[in-house]
């Protein structure tokens, strides 16, 4: 346990004049500063501080040498600068055990004095780290004195001494972070070791942090893990039992469901209907179509026992469905009369093989749609291939606010079994990697001539020997992709960040400005008032929530709805009563503005659609800059490793790709490792965008492609990708 009475004791020889501040438990820094702030007794000029312990990647038999980085609360720790500092690879936030292990300490509590209590066989591979910017001015430095319930204050002077007074500490490095973040304008993400992780680690929350309120995670910091601790942590997501599956919550859910409502109505506008076919396979309809199922077969799912009686067929669970479906489109479609057949169906699909599940973005079972639709010709099937990519594209960016690059998929990377495979493509900038957003495929006849889809030709004469036709297919999917990408897109160190559009709840109404001498008609009045607030906003057709918990400081409710992605807070108060106004925030930009009660009906469902088109043109303006042109082989890594995606002159040729996928590489480039956690290392071509380049244009015979020197046919898109 820690002892804080003898830390105080040593610190007051040490120079430190005040008793600690006692405050209420906090969570992040955020909580508190707004701790501090009704705190009585403060310094006239102090700094809050961040405390981060990182591990370095290493063998198991070596024993751990943990980093502790000591740094002003506005400072940005890079883990890859500490590391090329300390001469170290591959820094991760360390977890749990080894904050409990090592340094007797819990997240949200840790502090340069956990080193004290380091054990002798530990301290002596321990290296710290502290902040110049910490060591100079005359401003006190706060820090947690072992608990998260209690303040510190000390001086430079204070902070050296304790540090210079640890027995066994030996690797202590004063680090300039100002002036590593100058010299790195575009720094590269942390790369971060591939780790197993057992089926029981997986029913725990195995990420540092997660028992705790707050986001933990710096998402600058560690891309993967600041993700994973957002998802769960706002109630989008929780762990199932069972590995690579998660359990879709309520909130994740409502978005589902704003994305099926929109795009149902799309396609029952285009004459789609809504079917379900079982989930069930048979093992011999499903090696029918050999090249389409070869792309699947690792991930397919069997069944093979009922009960105690093994299956005298085992049974695949679908991955998809065209093997699943078109047995039954020959026996439906007899007559070219029979066409169009376009149906839809809403499901889940199970692919099992995979080493490291991501939430939303690489499941063994998730949400879609899936469309299969049958033509008689190919002009038909093919225009509504390209209807159904809008429909996605409108998804995103109507929907989600998040900006896409519609095209089509090279020869390599293109839908198995089909002739044309159309994509939207989205960019994380946080991590410069593209992300395939949702496909509409043409199929060609290749389908309909595996399982016998026939028509009649209606041109030739009736009579036994009739020629027949071959129909012309197209099929089309999203899935609860779209949910992750949304997340990685908006999202921050706050936690979620939902569009309007698409957010269960879109205002929080919280009363404020209650304490012990506000009298119980004055909070049910500030009650009453929120009630009414919400139910007006309601009848207008806002999704509002008025927060009356009495157990729950305003402060704890900002934070908690901050973290589940509230697009608008309301805050009212006693002083607000009597100005008639209510105070608005904006989960998004934290803009604050006061608003006239009597306006509400108007000012928040416009603040709303102005928040969704800002959210929208904030993200489409960093892809436009983060899309380069670029036409020698020279600056192609480069702008990959500046988190950049790269239109360049292409061949089209497979054997192209895969030279560019293998010259890009970050372990030929003398890069960072390839991590199994994070996405490829190696450029591939993400579309062929329909959108193209006119400066300088595609001249054929001339331009040539910038990898191989053959000829080139379009622009391509490449980039690093999930």
């Amino acid at each position: 346990m820690a002892d804080t009475s003898a830390l105080v004791s040593k610190l007051s020889s040490l120079g430190l004049k005040d008793s600690p501040v006692e405050h209420v438990a906090v969570e992040n820094n955020e909580q508190w500063a707004e701790a501090l702030a009704t705190a009585s007794g403060l310094p006239s000029n102090y700094v809050l501080t961040k405390t981060l312990v990182f591990k370095p990647k290493q063998p198991k038999s070596e024993p751990i040498a943990p980093i502790v980085v000591v740094i002003k609360e506005t400072t940005t720790a890079s883990s890859k600068a500490i590391g090329t500092e300390l001469k170290l690879k591959d820094l991760r936030l360390a977890n749990e055990d080894v904050l409990k292990d090592v340094f007797q300490t819990a997240r949200g509590s840790v502090s340069p004095f956990a080193l004290g209590q380091v054990p002798q066989e530990h301290i002596g591979n321990v290296r710290v780290v502290i902040d110049k910017a910490l060591l100079t001015g005359d401003a006190q430095i706060a820090f947690h004195p072992l608990n998260s319930s209690q303040t510190v204050f000390v001086d430079s002077a204070a902070l050296k001494a304790y540090i210079a007074s640890v027995e066994g500490l030996q690797h202590v490095v004063e680090m300039d972070f100002t002036a590593e973040a100058a010299a790195a304008p575009v720094p590269k993400p942390a790369a971060k070791p591939a780790a197993k992780k057992s089926s029981a680690a997986a029913k725990t929350e195995d990420t540092a942090g997660l028992n705790k309120l707050g986001i933990q995670t710096p998402k600058s910091v560690d891309f993967s893990e600041w993700y994973t601790e957002v998802v769960l942590k706002s109630e989008l997501l929780s762990r199932y039992d069972v590995s690579g599956c998660y359990i879709v919550r309520p909130r994740a859910y409502f978005v589902w469901q704003q994305i099926q409502e929109f795009f149902d109505a799309g396609i029952k506008g285009m004459g789609v209907k809504n079917c379900y076919f079982p989930m069930f396979v048979s093992s011999q309809v499903l090696e029918r179509e050999k090249d389409h199922i070869e792309g699947f077969a690792p991930e397919v799912a069997w069944v093979t026992r009922a009960g105690s009686k093994e299956l005298n067929e085992p049974l695949a669970i679908r991955p998809t469905s065209e093997t699943v479906m078109y047995p039954y489109f020959g026996d439906w479609i007899r007559s070219h009369r029979d066409l169009p057949l376009r149906l839809n169906q809403w499901c889940s699909v199970v692919r099992w093989e995979f080493k490291n599940p991501q939430p939303f973005l690489r499941t063994r079972e998730f949400l879609w749609q899936e469309g299969h639709c049958a033509y008689f010709g190919k002009e038909q099937a093919m225009r509504e291939t390209l209807e159904v990519l809008t429909l996605y594209r409108r998804v995103y960016e109507e929907l989600l606010a998040v900006p896409v690059i519609e095209g089509e998929k090279s020869e390599k990377e293109k839908f198995a079994g089909g002739v044309t495979t159309t994509t939207v493509e989205g960019f994380i900038p946080d991590t410069g990697r593209g992300i395939q957003g949702g496909t509409s495929h043409y199929l060609g006849q290749n389908f309909s001539k595996m399982f016998n889809v026939v028509v009649e030709d209606p041109a030739s004469e009736a009579g036994a020997d009739r020629a027949k036709l071959y129909v012309h297919q197209a099929s089309w999917g999203l899935s609860t992709r779209t949910i992750g990408v949304m997340v990685m897109l908006h999202s921050d160190d706050k936690g979620l960040v939902l569009p309007p559009r698409v957010a269960e709840t879109q205002v929080i109404i919280v009363p404020c400005g209650v304490n012990a001498k506000t009298t119980s008609e004055q909070r049910a009045a500030i009650n009453d008032a929120c009630l009414s607030v919400e139910a007006r906003l309601r009848i207008v057709g806002v999704r509002a929530e008025a927060d009356l918990r009495d157990d729950k400081t305003p402060a704890f409710k900002f934070n908690h709805w901050e973290l589940r992605g509230v697009p608008i807070r309301i805050e009212i108060g006693p002083k607000d009563l009597e100005s008639h106004i209510v105070t608005t925030i904006r989960r998004d930009t934290g803009a604050r503005d006061a608003v006239q009660t009597d306006a509400l009906e108007t000012t928040v469902p416009l603040m709303m659609v102005t928040m969704q088109a800002e959210m929208l043109a904030r993200a489409r303006k960093i892809m436009d800059e983060r899309v380069k042109i670029v036409l020698e082989w020279a600056d192609f890594v480069p702008a990959l490793n500046s988190k950049c995606l790269a239109l360049i002159p292409w061949c089209e040729r497979e054997v192209c790709e895969e030279q560019i996928k293998k010259r890009s590489t970050r372990d030929v480039m003398a890069d960072e490792p390839e991590n199994e956690r994070e996405p490829s290392m190696g450029a591939k071509s993400l579309c062929l965008p329909y959108k193209q380049p006119e400066n300088p244009p595609i001249v054929p015979g001339q331009t040539k492609c910038i990898q191989c020197g053959e000829d080139a046919k379009r622009y391509a898109l490449f980039g690093r990708s999930y």
